[in-house]
């Protein structure tokens, strides 16, 4: 099925986006570098003049974005906002054949919803959340978590290409479902890190050398690699939102409740969402979740 409904081309394939933050900015920059026409909606168009410099064409609506695109991205905040702006919006207004990739850290049941919702209109939709944070999507290297139909996603790599690699993790909701888990891993590691990093100062240790020393042994991790140095030089710049952590660590605790299913028993996850939800108590739910340094900080009379 690379074929449907005709291979993906930058000089035909017309890209739609909503949602310019930090990943999706990012994002939208590399597939106009890699030559293909990329119409974005935004709210504040301010934040999007970058953009438009590159080459990026304006919607003034998601419904007119969705009646001039055959593929359509989105990278929003909340699940409410994907429910609002995807399921209440952008599905009417597709064209036959349309295919929506849905980058939000989202609900697996939403998700769902989506797919049965888009394969009425005879049109797909695809979850692809992604793990990689801002320096994963500058530089091309994303995994992207996708769920829906495999030949689908098959037809859609040239675009992942350009964003980093797609992995089928199977149906609809199941890449939400690989994302949940996914920061369920990640928020360990940025508690283990933060203590570490806590532990070894407090034993006279520099930062520096104690995480050159076990980087390459068991401790190491990609979340030593890419906050490491940022947790040590107090850079709290997001490359995802800590507010959104919590948020995915609270679909990860509710999930099993709300689909009827037997409860999964995380208490590493229930811990860290309240460590980050501290952060956001502490007014600093717009920083990086590398930030959660600061917490452990606190607790240790820092």
């Amino acid at each position: 099925m690379t074929s449907y409904p005709a291979p993906i081309n930058p000089t035909r394939t017309r890209i739609g986006w909503i949602g310019t933050g930090v990943m999706g900015g990012a994002m939208v920059s590399r597939l106009l570098s890699a030559g293909y026409s990329v119409t974005i909606y935004a709210r504040n168009l301010s934040k999007v003049v970058h953009l438009q410099s590159q080459g990026a064409l304006l919607a003034y609506s998601p419904a007119d974005l969705a009646r001039n695109c055959d593929v359509i991205f989105t990278m929003l905040g909340h699940p409410s906002d994907v429910r609002q702006i995807v399921l209440e919006s952008l599905i009417s207004s597709l064209n036959p054949n349309s295919v929506i990739i849905d980058h939000t850290s989202s609900h697996p049941v939403l998700a769902k919803q989506i797919f049965d919702a888009a394969r009425e209109k005879n049109c797909w939709a695809v979850d692809a959340p992604v793990s990689g944070g801002d320096i994963g999507a500058r530089e091309g290297k994303l995994a992207i978590l996708a769920g829906g139909n495999e030949d689908v996603v098959k037809w859609l790599n040239p675009l992942f290409d350009v964003l980093g690699k797609a992995i089928f993790v199977g149906g609809p909701g199941k890449g939400q479902s690989c994302k949940i888990a996914n920061q369920i891993v990640v928020g360990a590691n940025l508690m283990g890190l933060s203590e570490g990093l806590v532990f070894a100062e407090k034993a006279g240790l520099d930062k520096r050398k104690f995480v050159e020393a076990v980087k390459g042994g068991a401790a190491g991790s990609m979340v030593m690699e890419l906050f490491g140095e940022r947790m040590i030089g107090r850079d709290f710049r997001p490359g995802g939102f800590t507010e959104y952590m919590v948020k995915d660590l609270g679909m990860g605790l509710d999930v099993g409740a709300e689909q009827g299913d037997d409860v999964v028993v995380l208490p590493g996850a229930a811990l860290n969402k309240q460590l980050f939800s501290a952060m956001v108590a502490n007014g600093d739910g717009k920083l990086g979740t590398q930030g959660l340094i600061t917490v452990i900080e606190r607790i240790n009379g820092k």
